[in-house]
C-alpha cells in the first residue's frame, strides 16, 4: 500500500510541476507581449502602433507558436522523464544558434540591422540603433508628404532656345563634365548669368502605396528632387539646409564637380545647419546629384538624387514638351506589398534585391501624369538614381530618334535607337515625335522591374492616321492569363 500511495503522490506532484511550469510559460508570454505592446506604445503612441500593426501581428503569431512549441516539449521530456532528452534538446538550440550566428557574419549590436558588414568608405549600410529608436520616439514630429513623386511635367523653362537643326558642335571644344568648384566672387561668362539653387534635405513620411509607409529621405521633399536648369558658363551658387527635424548629416554632390566629393567635401551639413558654396558650369550635359554622405548608397536608397541640366551656350533645339523621369530603387524589411511601416533594409540593399524599383519615387509615380498631342515633338530627361541596377529604358510602341548617349553634349549622338541604357549614377537624354493617338507605356526593359513599380505612361491625344497605324481595338479587354 505505502508503494502504490508512494508513487500517486510522486505522480500528482508531477503533474503539479508541469502543471506550475505551463502556467510559467503562458505567463511569460502574456507578460512578453504586454512589454512590447507598452514599448511601442510608450515609444512612438497610437501613431507608431497604426504603423507597426501588421509587424505586431506576425511577432504575436511567432512568439504563439514557439510557446506552445515550448509547451509540447515541456510536457514530453517531463512524461518520459528523459533528462538526457532535455539536455539533447538544449545542445540543439545552441549548435543551430552558433550556425545561424556564424553564417549570417559579424554582429553590430548597436545598428539595424545587426548582421551587415561593409568594406567600403565610411561607414556601412546599418542604421545606428540609438537613430533607430529616435525615429520611433519622434514619429509625429516628422512631415507627412501626400505624394512623394516628382511630377515629371516640373521641368525647367529652357534657357537659349534654338529651332531644330542639325547639331554642329566642334568635338575639340566640348567634352564631357560640368561643374568646377570657384571663388565666390568669379564672374559668368559672356551671357551667363550668376544662378542661385536652394536645396533643403528633408526626412519625412510617405506611401510608397496605400497603406504601406516609407521614411523617404529626400531634397525638397519629393523625390527625385527638383530639376536644375543652367547654361555652359554660368556661376552657380548653391545653398544646402538640413532640415532641423533631420536624424542624419545630408550634403550634395554634383557628379561632374572637379573638386573633391564632387562638392560633397564642403557641404556635409548637420540637422538645423546651412552651408553655401560656388561653382562654374564648364561644359554642357545632363547630371546627377546625389547625397554623399557615408554610407553613400544607404541616403540614394532612401530617394536622395535629381538632375541638373548644363545647356549650351547655343541652347537646345526646341521641343514642344520636355518631361523629367528617374528611375530608383527601395529596400524594404517586409515583402513587397507588406502593409504598414516598413524600415529601409540594408541586406536586401548589400545582396542587390530591392523590394520596388520606380519612376519618380513610388509605384505610378510616373503614370497618367503626362499628356502630349499628336505631332508634338518630346525630349526627355531621364536619370536613375539606383544603387544597383542600370535601366534599359524603353517607351513601348516608340522609337527614339534621337538620344544623347549617357546624357553627353558635344559627342555622337544616336539614332532610331529603341532601347537605350541609363547606368546606375547616370543619365540619358531621348528626343521623339508622337504620330499616333494612345497610351505610350515607359519601362525599364528588365520587365521584371515594372512588377516592382517601374513603368510610367505619356497619353497622346489627337487624330489618328491609318497610313502609319491601324487595327481593331475593340477587342483590347484579352489581357493577361486566361481564367
Amino acid at each position: 500500500m505505502n508503494i502504490f500511495k508512494s508513487k500517486e503522490q510522486s505522480v500528482v506532484g508531477d503533474f503539479h510541476r508541469i502543471h506550475n511550469l505551463s502556467w510559467a510559460l503562458a505567463i511569460m508570454f502574456f507578460i512578453g507581449c504586454i512589454v512590447v505592446l507598452s514599448g511601442v506604445l510608450l515609444i512612438g503612441g497610437i501613431q507608431l502602433f497604426q504603423f507597426l500593426w501588421v509587424s505586431l501581428v506576425q511577432a504575436f503569431g511567432l512568439a504563439l507558436a514557439v510557446t506552445a512549441s515550448l509547451f509540447f516539449l515541456l510536457r514530453l521530456v517531463w512524461r518520459l522523464k528523459a533528462v538526457p532528452m532535455g539536455i539533447s534538446m538544449l545542445f540543439f538550440i545552441v549548435g543551430i544558434s552558433l550556425f545561424v550566428s556564424v553564417s549570417v557574419g559579424r554582429m553590430y549590436a548597436l545598428q539595424y540591422p545587426v548582421y551587415v558588414q561593409s568594406f567600403g568608405p565610411g561607414f556601412g549600410p546599418g542604421l545606428p540603433l540609438k537613430n533607430v529608436v529616435s525615429f520611433f520616439r519622434h514619429l509625429d514630429q516628422f512631415p507627412h508628404i501626400e505624394d512623394i513623386a516628382r511630377d515629371p511635367n516640373d521641368v525647367p523653362s529652357p534657357i537659349t532656345i534654338l529651332e531644330p537643326l542639325e547639331p554642329m558642335f566642334d568635338l575639340t571644344e566640348m567634352a564631357s563634365g560640368t561643374l568646377e568648384m570657384v571663388d565666390a566672387d568669379t564672374a559668368p561668362d559672356t551671357g551667363g548669368q550668376v544662378r542661385e539653387l536652394y536645396l533643403e534635405t528633408t526626412e519625412v513620411l510617405s506611401e510608397i502605396a496605400p497603406g504601406i509607409t516609407f521614411n523617404y529621405w529626400t531634397f525638397n521633399n519629393t523625390v527625385p528632387g527638383p530639376m536644375f536648369r543652367i547654361r555652359e558658363g554660368d556661376i552657380v551658387k548653391v545653398t544646402i539646409k538640413n532640415n532641423e527635424n533631420n536624424l542624419h548629416h545630408h550634403n550634395v554632390d554634383f557628379h561632374a564637380a572637379t573638386g573633391p566629393g564632387g562638392g560633397g567635401a564642403v557641404s556635409v551639413v548637420l540637422p538645423g545647419e546651412s552651408k553655401e558654396f560656388t561653382f562654374k558650369a564648364l561644359n554642357p550635359g545632363l547630371f546627377v546629384y546625389h547625397c554623399a554622405v557615408p554610407n553613400m548608397a544607404v541616403h540614394m536608397a532612401h530617394g536622395m538624387y535629381g538632375l541638373i541640366l548644363v545647356e549650351p551656350k547655343e541652347g537646345l533645339p526646341a521641343v514642344d514638351k520636355e518631361f523629367y523621369v528617374m528611375q530608383g530603387e527601395l529596400f524594404t524589411t517586409g515583402a513587397i506589398g507588406r502593409q504598414g511601416l516598413q524600415a529601409f533594409d540594408a541586406k536586401k540593399m548589400m545582396n542587390g534585391v530591392p523590394s520596388y524599383i520606380t519612376f519618380n519615387g513610388r509605384p505610378n509615380g510616373a503614370v497618367g501624369k503626362m499628356k502630349a498631342e499628336v505631332g508634338d515633338t518630346i525630349r526627355m530627361y531621364v536619370g536613375n538614381g539606383g544603387v544597383v541596377h542600370n535601366s534599359s529604358f524603353h517607351v513601348v510602341g516608340e522609337i527614339f530618334d534621337t538620344v544623347y548617349p549617357e546624357a553627353s553634349m558635344g559627342g555622337a549622338m544616336f539614332k532610331n535607337v529603341q532601347t537605350t541604357n541609363v547606368p546606375a549614377g547616370g543619365a540619358t537624354i531621348v528626343e521623339f515625335k508622337v504620330d499616333y493617338p494612345g497610351t505610350y507605356v515607359l519601362v525599364d526593359h528588365a520587365l521584371m522591374r515594372t512588377d516592382r513599380g517601374a513603368w510610367g505612361t505619356i497619353e497622346v491625344t489627337g487624330p489618328a492616321d491609318p497610313t502609319i497605324f491601324d487595327g481593331d481595338f475593340t477587342n483590347s479587354d484579352h489581357e493577361g492569363h486566361a481564367h
